[in-house]
């Protein structure tokens, strides 16, 4: 029995019926580890000896019926972008290379007091800013279905690992799609909770009002089980939202009967790979045979999506990585003169090209004279983009769409023209403007053998539907989750 081809939740029933132990499971996913990161280089820290001690105490606690949860003694993968204690963490940057948190990001907690056993961190994109896990200080992630392809971003490495079977799932945050594109590019799947409802405590802020946690994994099933986990309301976070009901594994029911489901016509226009178009409309399709209303409609301004988005992401980029300095940790450059000039010299040689793009980008529309007329207009705009998707979801449970124009674009296409690899987030980022639940589940593979990703978007802390929708869907398939199990 290949473990690794088991989900979390299947691993989880056999370790708590005895057939496997969490010393086994955490073993065969490290020499995954160690067969695998050569090709595919989707960690950046594997912590072997304290995983393999974690192990150890998860199964006593097992054994003595202390953890009893689904999740227990399940290894796990983690974005670097999370801060766990006395585990380096350097968000895949040179400026925070030596960075060794004294404490653990509170989704992390949760997870751990559910019995998870952490492997290690994975790579990302540099503060996650990317979409392709190219602009990593630690070297690309490749996407284990081609890996002549990337695996998107910024949550490639998560994303990665999981498709090449080299844990049972990750977590990833998303600040403009980076759960849901490299999901649907490495044919996996990926959920961007509502925003509040996963506490960002200990997660290195990117776009501190975009910004949230949320699981990447096998399946439907595995996503809305390790959601229901990481879920709490944390008064460390003041963004944080006390939610009642979060029992996210009852809305895994196989009916969608009299679900109503709108498409926009603007997510099937110009830009959209026609073999992508095919397979989502397909999926509507096959929603639709299983009873669900499905129709088309006009969600207005998808066009100032982007522009929005990456003038409000710039901005908050531009003052949350203010701190790194080379003063207080992280890298301090060797030589320099005076204050000024160890500031300067410490974060030019500390950030790469596209982090140093991104804090220009922001510093200049929050400059005086530019702020009125970039800043508070993409302000205004994200107010009239949630007022779009408030008027869609009064009549419609869910919307639907693709997650990425494209399959995964090969390795240095993108990075040759930023322009187009923030175009790529066109179906993503109004959702993070919007605070909105987003799932990404795989619908097909292209012409070139690669994943195509179908995204369901629910209204503000409804994931259940999001979550009924998608788990309805994945009924009618016997997809391969991994390219790992197709050989």
């Amino acid at each position: 029995m290949n473990l690794l081809s088991l989900t979390a939740v299947e691993l989880g029933k056999k370790i708590k019926a005895h057939e496997v132990t969490v010393e086994e499971a955490t073993r065969a996913a490290l020499d995954a580890i160690r067969a695998k990161e050569k090709d595919i280089n989707s960690f950046v820290t594997v912590d072997e000896e304290s995983a393999m001690i974690r192990a150890k105490e998860v199964q006593k606690m097992i054994d003595d019926g202390t953890l009893t949860g689904p999740l227990a003694g399940v290894p796990v993968a983690i974005k670097d972008n999370m801060c766990t204690k006395g585990m380096l963490t350097t968000c895949s940057s040179k400026i925070l290379y030596n960075f060794i948190p004294t404490y653990t990001a509170e989704a992390v907690i949760n997870l751990e007091k559910a019995g998870a056993v952490i492997l290690g961190k994975t790579n990302m994109d540099e503060f996650a800013m990317g979409s392709t896990t190219e602009t990593s200080a630690y070297g690309e992630t490749k996407n284990p279905w081609n890996t002549a392809h990337v695996p998107g971003g910024s949550s490639g490495g998560s994303c990665a690992a999981v498709a090449a079977e080299e844990c049972y799932y990750a977590l990833g945050s998303d600040t403009g799609g980076s759960i849901r594109q490299p999901s649907s590019f490495c044919g996996v799947t990926g959920i961007k909770p509502t925003y509040g409802t996963v506490s960002r405590y200990g997660l290195i802020a990117y776009g501190s009002s975009l910004d949230q946690i949320g699981p990447i994994a096998k399946d439907v099933t595995d996503c809305a089980t390790i959601l229901e986990t990481i879920t709490s309301y944390d008064k460390k976070d003041s963004t944080s939202v006390k939610r009642e009901e979060t029992d996210f594994t009852s809305a895994l029911v196989d009916d969608v009967k009299g679900m109503k489901i709108g498409i926009p016509r603007d997510y099937l226009g110009e830009g959209l790979d026609p073999e992508v178009k095919e397979a989502i409309l397909a999926a509507a399709k096959t929603l639709e045979e299983k009873g669900a209303i499905v129709e088309e409609f006009d969600l207005s301004l998808v066009e100032y999506a982007i522009p929005a988005y990456y003038v409000i992401a710039a901005a908050e980029a531009s003052s949350n990585l203010a701190r790194f300095d080379g003063v207080k940790y992280g890298y301090r450059t060797k030589e320099y003169e005076g204050l000024h000039n160890m500031y300067k010299k410490s974060r030019s040689e500390g950030f790469g090209p596209e982090v140093k793009r991104r804090i220009m980008l922001g510093s200049f529309v929050l400059s005086s004279g530019y702020y009125d007329a970039y800043y508070l207009k993409a302000l205004r705009t994200k107010a009239l983009i949630k007022q779009a998707f408030d008027k869609a979801f009064a009549k419609y449970d869910v919307i639907l769409g693709p997650a990425a124009p494209t399959t995964a674009p090969k390795l240095g296409e993108s990075l040759s023209d930023p322009l187009k690899m923030y175009l790529g987030d066109v179906y993503t980022v109004s959702v993070n403007l919007a605070g909105l639940p987003g799932i990404s589940v795989p619908c097909g593979v292209d012409s070139k053998g690669l994943p195509i990703g179908l995204q369901l978007i629910g209204d503000c802390f409804k994931e259940k539907n999001i979550i009924r929708a998608a788990y309805s869907f994945e009924q009618t398939r016997t997809y391969q989750h991994s390219p790992a199990a197709e050989a």
